[in-house]
């Protein structure tokens, strides 16, 4: 049973890859890219056998810590990504459970990731080659390790499956998933800093990160990479128990996914969800009863709502702290210039978020085609809540940065290439989601699902997006750099003038572009977007 869930998964992945030549491209560029990284560990790992195990031990540990912990936390996150061998396409075959759940783990290691970890934890082994007695114990540890990050995973996203197959609340998931995602860089950059400056030597950083390995050796994120660490230091009863802590984690693991695993076969979920009690039209209310203000209120809503959109500009209340510790990390003071590009890169963002709205509308795009929806109508309509919400924040984010950098005077120079930046870029949007459709998360999927044969056509779209909009911003971009680099107030103002100017002029022609290649080709765009069903 267990050999065939793994030819199944096999044929699965392998099918799915033939569907598509740019998926082809894409897991050909996936599986090179991390074939190059686990080279990198692997020849990282060589050279750091050469140095003592007071240095080795520590490394290995609090790295291979997060690798486990990489394992347990992206998946909660992305629940539902890799569906292939989901627990409830079995409820109707009789399969042993205890068979089934083996097959399952050995499946969950039957893909581009699982390989990578795989040949990375075996090849960390390396590590220790100067003790053999290590190596032995460091080849059971990344064993332990490989089943613990499998298992783990799949029991903890299998107890949360009530709660994960909720959309309400993989919604507020897929907003929090960005804050740490966001902030780890950062936060890495500043920890490292703070380390630096609190330490006078090498010696005490190197005690610093051994107190912290002894601790995190003792957790089951640790213990299988605290193993080997302690066999090198001849500390044998410290090797017992770390192996104790790892062999009793996986055994609670396991009984945990089995109990999980037989509630889901037993009592599968019931399909449907109770009806939200609402008031009034909403956005309907708010926006103007005509027909461009019908869809903008449905894109208003889709981007309050729907989780694919969220998670777009959920990133971009982030953005000041990012930046904020990218200025700190450089020593503050100047280093907080970087700040300046804040409100200019938040234009963009939100400019480029309409770039594939048509994909996005799934099915509910048939509704435009039915009712004759003219390409007026619908590029004005998707155009509205990006320039109605994003012209106040960018404004805030413009007057944000000058206060916090000092640099009032070149508040007229950001606001006009921000609000430029943000016509703009809603502009070139309007105009190539007309023309370029790339397969995008269905409604209900998780927003980190990668859809088949997207990575080349994404690609080429956002890239044709991105440069268009960065050569029809240069006039715009070189009169606000030299007139903050100068300084000079006045060509400030000019750029203030220019800058939504130019913008307005280009969302002007990229809406009636847009409109008139939707107008000829909204049949052609919807079997485009049926085919992605």
């Amino acid at each position: 049973m267990v050999a065939q869930l793994v030819r199944l998964k096999l044929t699965l992945l392998l099918n799915g890859y033939r569907r598509s030549v740019w998926q082809t491209v894409g897991v050909v560029l996936g599986s090179l890219y991390a074939l190059s990284v686990v080279a990198l560990l692997v020849v990282g790992a060589v050279a750091l056998g050469t140095t003592d195990p007071g240095t080795a031990g520590p490394v290995l540990v609090l790295g291979g810590a997060v690798l486990v912990l990489g394992w347990l936390v992206i998946p909660v996150f992305a629940y539902g990504v890799d569906a292939t061998l989901d627990p409830h396409r079995f409820v109707t075959y009789p399969i042993p459970r205890r068979r089934l759940l083996a097959g399952l783990a050995a499946g969950g290691v039957v893909s581009v990731p699982g390989i990578a970890t795989a040949l990375a934890v075996l090849g960390v082994t390396l590590a220790w080659w100067r003790s053999p007695a290590a190596v032995v114990a460091a080849l059971v540890g990344a064993v332990g390790a490989l089943a613990l990050c499998v298992i783990g995973s799949r029991a903890l996203t299998t107890v949360l499956a009530p709660l994960l197959e909720s959309r309400r609340s993989r919604e507020v998931l897929t907003i929090v998933a960005f804050v740490p995602i966001m902030l780890a860089g950062p936060a890495i950059g500043w920890f490292s800093r703070r380390l630096g400056e609190g330490a006078t030597d090498a010696g005490a950083v190197r005690r610093l990160l051994a107190d912290l390995a002894d601790v995190v050796g003792w957790t089951p994120l640790g213990a299988p990479w605290g193993v080997p660490a302690a066999v090198a230091d001849d500390s044998w009863g410290v090797a017992a128990g770390r192996l104790v802590v790892l062999l009793a984690t996986l055994v609670l693991a396991w009984w945990v996914w089995d109990r999980a695993l037989a509630r889901t076969l037993e009592t599968p979920a019931e399909g449907g969800s109770k009806g939200a009690r609402g008031k009034g039209l909403g956005w309907f209310d708010r926006f103007p009863a005509t027909p461009t203000g019908a869809v903008a209120a449905r894109a208003m809503t889709y981007w309050l709502r729907d989780p694919r959109y969220s998670a777009s500009i959920a990133i971009i209340p982030l953005l000041p702290v990012v930046l904020a510790f990218a200025g700190q990390g450089s020593g503050g003071g100047p280093g907080m210039n970087v700040m300046l590009v804040l409100a200019p890169v938040t234009a963009w963002v939100l400019g480029f978020t309409i770039s594939n709205d048509i994909a996005y509308d799934h099915t509910a795009f048939a509704l435009h085609v039915a009712t004759g929806t003219t390409g007026r109508t619908d590029r004005w309509g998707r155009a509205l809540p990006v320039l109605v919400a994003g012209t106040p924040l960018v404004a805030l984010f413009a007057v944000l940065s000058a206060g916090l950098t000092g640099r009032w005077s070149d508040l007229p120079a950001l606001l006009g290439l921000s609000l430029g930046t943000l016509v703009l870029s809603t502009g070139v949007s309007s105009a190539v989601s007309a023309h370029w459709l790339y397969p995008v998360p269905k409604p209900g999927e998780s927003p980190f699902k990668q859809p088949q044969g997207a990575i080349g056509a994404t690609m080429v779209a956002q890239g044709v997006a991105g440069l268009a909009t960065f050569v029809l911003a240069l006039p715009t971009l070189a009169l606000a750099l030299v007139a903050i680099l100068l300084p000079s107030p006045l060509l400030g103002w000019v750029t203030l003038v220019v800058g939504p100017g130019l913008g307005v002029l280009v969302l002007v022609l990229g809406v009636r572009w847009g409109a008139r290649r939707y107008d000829q080709r909204a049949p052609e765009l919807l079997q485009r977007v049926l085919s992605y069903a």
